[in-house]
């Protein structure tokens, strides 16, 4: 595990990577690059959300995490070619091009898949791509489902399927993350965590809203597993540009809000001067103050 200054983790938001965005939650490859280059000269590495709730985060001193995910397993997020890679102009293709060329930047992303997932590809095989090249494979329900409309055993019935159908897909896979769809937790909002349906379990160690600010170390006392916020990525002119990832990576740079930078020790959990109350209980045998 990694340690930390108890500063804040962007956890980014993207749907589709397409060249005439339709809303607010598209953005077009260019863009996409863009931000992608952003964080590579910031000194941001990217981790899975897995990584990141579990607080399994070994990084260089010095450099900051920062959790790509992206929601509804689209075509444009993951298209496999002829010879089995990814198109150049998918969001993989483009993540790995931008790793290629800064060293440090991994090519990691979390990816919240629904039923029929990547269709162009095809659910199994892409599924297997993403698993086999480290990228972790979280559940987004099978229907995409309006999880506070549903009862509790609806609720669990949606993520168990979805869980069965990616194990059945990729038997190797842990599904640890949970990216709820339209950032609306049921109720109770810890059926995102655990539950079972139909002899299927589950259990997440993050449930992902679509939130509108950072997220908390997982070391602090504030991380809460249950609904852990999301930025949405987004320009500095964009709808709602306040809440969007330009805004808020001015705001982690400029130190208006501070943001995690690891110290290199995994482990030991870096905290400031007086601050000890703000790591979790269940961390502070290994928390120093610096």
């Amino acid at each position: 595990m990694a340690a930390d200054e108890l500063g804040f983790v962007p956890v980014l938001m993207y749907h589709q990577i397409v060249p005439e965005p339709q809303g607010v939650y598209d953005r077009n490859p260019d863009d996409f690059r863009a931000e992608l280059e952003r964080l590579a000269r910031e000194e941001y590495v990217p981790v899975t959300a897995a990584e990141y709730s579990t607080g399994a985060m070994d990084l260089p001193a010095g450099t900051h995490p920062v959790v790509l995910t992206f929601d509804d397993s689209t075509d444009s997020q993951l298209r496999l070619g002829v010879d089995g890679e990814p198109a150049d102009d998918c969001a993989v293709g483009i993540l790995r091009d931008v790793a290629a060329r800064h060293e440090g930047f991994r090519p990691v992303a979390t990816f919240f898949v629904n039923g029929d997932p990547f269709p162009a590809t095809g659910g199994r095989k892409a599924l297997a791509w993403l698993h086999e090249n480290g990228f972790e494979i979280g559940n987004h329900t099978l229907n995409h489902a309006k999880l506070s409309a549903l009862p509790a055993a609806g609720v669990q019935r949606e993520i168990a399927a979805n869980q069965k159908a990616i194990a059945d897909d990729v038997p190797g896979a842990r599904v640890l993350s949970m990216g709820l769809p339209f950032g609306i937790q049921p109720d109770p909002a810890r059926l995102a965590l655990a539950g079972s349906h139909a002899g299927v379990s589950y259990r997440h160690r993050g449930a992902y809203l679509v939130g509108a600010n950072p997220a908390p170390s997982p070391y602090a006392a504030s991380f809460d597993p249950v609904g852990v916020p999301r930025i949405r990525s987004a320009g500095p002119d964009a709808e709602d540009a306040e809440f969007g990832s330009s805004r808020w990576l001015d705001k982690l740079a400029d130190g208006t809000v501070p943001r995690y930078t690891s110290d290199g020790d995994p482990d030991r959990i870096s905290f400031p001067e007086g601050g000890r109350a703000e790591v979790a209980g269940e961390h502070r045998e290994r928390a120093r103050p610096y």
